[in-house]
């Protein structure tokens, strides 16, 4: 493991004076006389039982992330086929592994015991499986282990094969390391010490003698020095004599087989006599260790901490200095540990001094490997798992408590942090796992419940958070993962009863949310609902997004926490409201029941009444404000992290957007496409006008503009459906230089703020480059700017003087590159002219002519929009001339249009377009079927005009000026919905997609037959481990062309699982690769989300899975 982390400074004087000392203190070092020659055999007898590991974490778990690393193992019984590495390799939980002898002989390995403490484990493998390479097993000395003997490391450091490094012993009595304050640390141990400079990678390599005995295991270094750290081999021969005791028949399947570890829950340190005086031992009880101890001993082993509830709490304290163990005078952690391990289950006599006062405690030695989880639950891409000894030493909380080792979706999207403890949930107190459980199973699906936990960081304060549970099949159901030793693999149930409402398919969403909303909040007897939404960095395992990095990344440990996903816009949404949203009368017991029926309705008009008095009073609006207040809504998005698509770059957005059709049936929201990126997401308003918060569903997204439409079901709104109202559109005319305009949105705390600006240029074209990740970006645009603002993350509407809206201040999304490396992430907020969104919903209205979808229980046909899929941008006509452009040309263009004073050229056609290879890059188009053309909307007019004209087969005739020649063209246009992407694939751990248009606007598709994109990766997925990342196409599987979905999932399932494939790829930048992968069908089987429109779901449907 690369450094497992990084190594917290000790404190410096006592710390130096005390590694002076032990280096006086050791025994001396009988010299040998070990040769060049002795070496040499010596390691050519140990380099053929040295493997290289690669192992992929297929879950988040107790201390561990998913991810895939290299590490090193050595074999320590031949006959058996056990190899010894480190516990952070073995993983505690969910590994798929494969081990690598000298000869490039490759096999899987399963892992047989990770010690709970210690950083040592086991992996089997089938000895039989070894064909062509001799080798022998390397025998385990730890006696042989002294200062200044000569060692080497042997293993595979910084991903290299072999590698040899020569070192020192300096130490054998170093404290163990501590890696991170979070996650895995040794303790109850002393570490060997010597200054060899391994680094990742090289974790789990022997560390040999001249002999070719290995005398310790290599586990971790410090960055800021060259020092390595070695355990000790001592527990280590323990525990595989337990295992060649349980495997005594060779053919025999294998079998679980049990090491009694024994624990206190107390953490002891090793102190010198001089620490131990001052926390007051007596002189005589140090006279009698002395006595007692080795020659040479320097100190005693001091309590440094006790996890709460365990046997040692309230028994044990810091500074308990331990004298004896059951009669016997302990200073070595060697003598404790192996006390404890014959004595589970038992009672043990511990004579100890606190502050010079003697005292004797009898503890019961607990099962160790009780407080050491072996199943998790997996639920919306959420590990959640009893509370580890490991964790509970770090948080010093008690064992067996709910912990959530990895947020997933719906505990990401609620708030709720890695590493937080789930203390209620549903209004039910949650103390295990269970209860969790069986809170979980009476949930329906979109379900808004309270759930309370506490974090480490802030320990003594419970936050409280809303969780909704999924409406979408975003993840499989809720399953129980289970570790069984006897195959090394961990077994998977479903957990919740065939009859559970969560398991129950929703077909009317949005309706469903509410009702469950107004139940299960009820029952919890929620009144105050605050969510706090920070931008928590995942890892989740069922699809995070990464960019593709170099192997080199890869080290043997715990992979640097991706936070590329974490969204930028946060916002902190306030309420004091009953669970349903309406403001409830404060009605005393004692009424009688006939008064307070018939008073109920007129309570309920006069909050109505209040709110907007209220509301209308605090603001002194002006008449634009007022009007247009009650048509705005502001959007919090989140993006499930399993189908982050089309390049999506974040996994929550907000902002705000406007109210363009209201009615009893149907209301549609508008908004930018930087706050609803894709159609694959969860949408929740909350209204200006009235207090609450409903969901809503996207209908569509413009292919080309910045814009999408939400819907959401009035009768939801309730006594609200009143006051919210559509805004009136206001189309024509278009604004020009100078005119005033009243910008208008919402603040965090959904007030309505407003300004009076002038429009600076109504028709600025926009010009925004591709980024890393291809993802939307406005293109043959105009927008509108203003002279004054409320800076880059403010959104709303301009409206003229009635309220009467002009265009959607909205948010745009860019990408700044410092260099070839190094981008970063911004937005700007520019005006989008209304008049395409009132052509769009001109057409929902009237009833299109395209596909139906499912809308609050209506099928409504949706537009087709015919588009030049073209990518322009303006030039003046000054610098067209200088490229050619005859006079008669320039006089026509400026008669057209005498304040743009432009003309129009190619940037590129997006590949697969029906404009590819007729339109060419620097193309002035002059004009459509003979009439001229200026501006983005002349194109656009040209193309309804088609829609118009059934005789035209959709082409336009093109006049263009190319190198010095006009050339008329027949050029042909593309119809597309407005649905964005609606299937994804994940297969093998890879999220894959058609291309979509952002992708297709880099003007390239591959040869053959396009293929099928890589629009992310997961952690821990066979993808992760062999280097398939997102950013390229699969055009081959096992030589098979994969041109479309259809034909990539016809060849997929048919490769079993555990099979070899061979998939050609086709990067972004035109490079071809070939790679293999080892399909894991167990932990990532394959799968599909596909739209359905006549409901209106995301459903999840399992395409191939292990067969059990």
């Amino acid at each position: 493991m690369e450094r497992l982390g990084s190594e917290t400074a000790l404190a410096g004087m006592e710390t130096s004076m005390k590694e002076e000392l032990s280096m006086e203190i050791d025994p001396p070092f009988k010299e040998n006389m070990a040769t060049a020659e002795d070496w040499r055999k010596a390691l050519n007898k140990v380099v053929p039982a040295v493997v290289v590991l690669r192992t992929t974490a297929c879950r988040a778990f107790d201390t561990e992330s998913a991810g895939a690393s290299y590490a090193t193992g050595f074999v320590v019984d031949k006959s058996r086929g056990i190899i010894l590495t480190n516990r952070h390799v073995v993983k505690p939980g969910p590994v798929v592994a494969e081990a690598m002898f000298v000869n490039r002989e490759e096999i899987p390995v399963y892992p047989i015991y990770r010690d709970p403490v210690h950083d040592f484990g086991f992996f089997r493998y089938d000895p039989s499986a070894i064909q062509f390479l001799s080798y022998e097993e390397i025998p385990l000395a730890p006696e042989a282990a002294c200062v200044g003997l000569e060692i080497r490391v042997v293993g595979n450091d910084s991903g290299e094969k072999v590698s040899i490094l020569a070192g020192t012993l300096a130490r054998l009595d170093r404290d163990a390391p501590h890696y991170k304050k979070d996650g895995y640390n040794d303790f109850n141990t002393f570490y060997m010490q010597a200054a060899s400079g391994t680094k990742g990678g090289s974790s789990g390599s022997p560390v040999i003698d001249w002999q070719g005995r290995a005398v310790a295991l290599n586990a971790g270094s410090k960055t800021s020095s060259a020092s390595a750290f070695f355990l000790p081999l001592e527990r280590v021969v323990r525990a595989l004599r337990f295992l060649q005791k349980g495997r005594e028949s060779i053919t025999k399947p294998w079998e679980a087989v049990a090491i009694p570890r024994g624990t206190l829950q107390a953490t002891f340190l090793h102190k010198g006599f001089d620490e131990i005086r001052r926390l007051g031992l007596r002189s005589e009880t140090e006279q009698l260790v002395r006595h007692a101890s080795p020659p040479g001993e320097t100190g005693m082993l001091v309590v440094d901490s006790v996890v709460p509830d365990g046997p040692a709490h309230k028994h044990l304290e810091p500074g308990d200095v331990l004298i004896r163990l059951n009669g016997e005078v302990t200073t070595q952690f060697l003598k404790m540990e192996s006390l404890l391990d014959d004595s589970v289950n038992h009672k043990l006599e511990l004579q100890i001094e606190r502050g010079g006062k003697p005292l004797t405690v009898d503890l019961t030695v607990q099962d160790l490997h009780s407080v050491t989880p072996d199943y998790f639950l997996e639920v919306s891409g959420a590990v959640i798992h009893p509370l580890s000894y490991q964790q509970a030493r770090n948080f010093r909380f008690q064992c067996g408590l709910v912990y959530v080792a990895e947020p997933g979706y719906m505990l990401f999207r609620a708030g709720v942090p890695r590493h937080a403890i789930i203390k209620k949930f549903a209004g039910e107190d949650i103390s295990r796992l269970e209860d969790f459980i069986s809170v979980l199973s009476k949930l329906s699906r979109g379900a808004r419940v309270p759930l309370e936990y506490i974090s480490y960081t802030d320990r003594h304060r419970r936050k409280s958070v809303l969780v909704t549970v999924d409406r979408h099949e975003w993840y499989a159901p809720p399953q129980i993962y289970t570790r069984n030793d006897s195959s090394g693999l961990w077994t998977v149930k479903q957990v919740l009863p065939v009859d559970s409402p969560l398991l129950s398919p929703l077909v009317n969403p949005i309706e469903q949310d509410l009702a469950t909303n107004r139940v299960s909040s009820c029952a919890a007897e929620v009144t105050a609902m605050e969510q706090a939404h920070q931008c928590v960095g995942q890892e989740p395992m069922d699809g995070v997004t990464s960019m593709e990095t170099s192997c080199g990344q890869i080290g043997d440990g715990q992979l640097p926490l991706d936070e590329s996903d974490a969204g930028t816009k946060k916002r902190r949404v306030q309420g004091d409201l009953s669970a349903d949203g309406v403001l409830l009368p404060d009605c005393s017991l004692h009424e009688p029941r006939e008064e307070r029926l018939e008073d109920s309705g007129t309570e309920t008009e006069t909050v109505l009444r209040d709110y907007q008095g209220a509301a209308a009073a605090a603001s002194n609006a002006s008449v634009a404000e007022r009007a247009i207040e009650p048509t705005l809504v502001m959007l919090e998005v989140h993006v499930p992290s399993s189908c982050m698509l089309d390049g999506v770059h974040s996994q929550h957005f907000f902002g705000t957007g406007v109210i363009i059709y209201h009615s009893q049936t149907m209301g549609l929201v508008a908004v930018d496409k930087n706050t609803v990126a894709v159609s694959v997401s969860d949408v929740m308003l909350s209204f200006a006008a009235y207090p609450i918060e409903i969901p809503g569903e996207v209908v569509f997204l413009h292919p080309v503009h910045n814009f999408a439409l939400v819907a959401y079901d009035p009768s939801a709104l309730g006594p609200g459906a009143s006051v919210v109202r559509a805004a009136e559109l206001l189309p024509e005319p278009a604004l020009r230089r100078g005119d005033s305009v009243c910008l208008v949105g919402l603040s965090r705390s959904l007030q309505a703020t407003s300004r009076k600006s002038f429009v600076t240029n109504p028709s600025a074209a926009l010009n925004i480059g591709s980024a890393d990740c291809p993802r939307y970006r406005a293109t043959n645009m105009e927008v509108i700017e203003l002279d004054t603002d409320f800076g880059s993350t403010f959104s709303g509407v301009l409206t003229d003087d009635l309220g009467r809206v002009q265009a959607i201040w909205g948010s745009f999304s860019t990408q700044l590159k410092y260099s070839c490396s190094s981008s970063e992430d911004h937005q700007f907020v520019r005006g989008i002219p209304i008049y395409t969104i009132s052509q769009i919903i001109d057409k929902i209205i009237s009833g299109a002519d395209g596909p139906t979808l499912l809308i609050n229980g209506t099928k409504r046909p949706m537009p087709l929009l015919r588009i030049l899929e073209v990518e322009l941008y303006p030039t003046l006509l000054s610098k067209a001339r200088s490229f050619g452009l005859s006079d008669s040309w320039i006089q026509a263009l400026v008669k057209k249009d005498p304040i743009r004073r432009q003309v129009l050229r190619v940037k590129g056609c997006l590949a697969g377009s029906k404009a590819v290879n007729l339109l060419e890059q620097g193309d002035m188009v002059l004009a459509i079927n003979k009439e001229p053309v200026t501006c983005f909307r002349d194109i656009e007019d040209a193309c309804q005009e088609l829609d118009r004209c059934n005789e035209s087969d959709g082409k336009l005739t093109v006049t263009i000026f190319r190198q010095g020649r006009e050339i008329d063209l027949l050029v042909g246009t593309d119809v597309r919905d407005g649905n964005g992407t609606a299937r994804v694939i994940n297969w093998c751990g890879c999220i894959v997609q058609d291309p979509h248009s952002a992708v297709r606007a880099l003007g390239f598709l591959p040869e053959e037959g396009h293929g099928v994109y890589v629009a992310r990766w997961c952690h821990g997925s066979p993808v992760h481990r062999y280097g398939l990342y997102a950013l390229q196409w699969i055009v081959e599987v096992n030589g098979k062309p994969t041109p479309d979905l259809d034909a990539f999932v016809a060849v997929t399932k048919e490769i079993e699982h555990g099979e070899f494939v061979r998939v050609r790829t086709i990067h972004l930048n035109g490079k071809p690769r070939v790679l293999t992968l080892k399909q894991d069908l167990h932990y990532w089987p394959t799968w599909e989300l596909r739209f359905d429109p006549e409901t209106a779901m995301w459903r999840r449907r399992t395409i191939k899975a292990q067969s059990t």
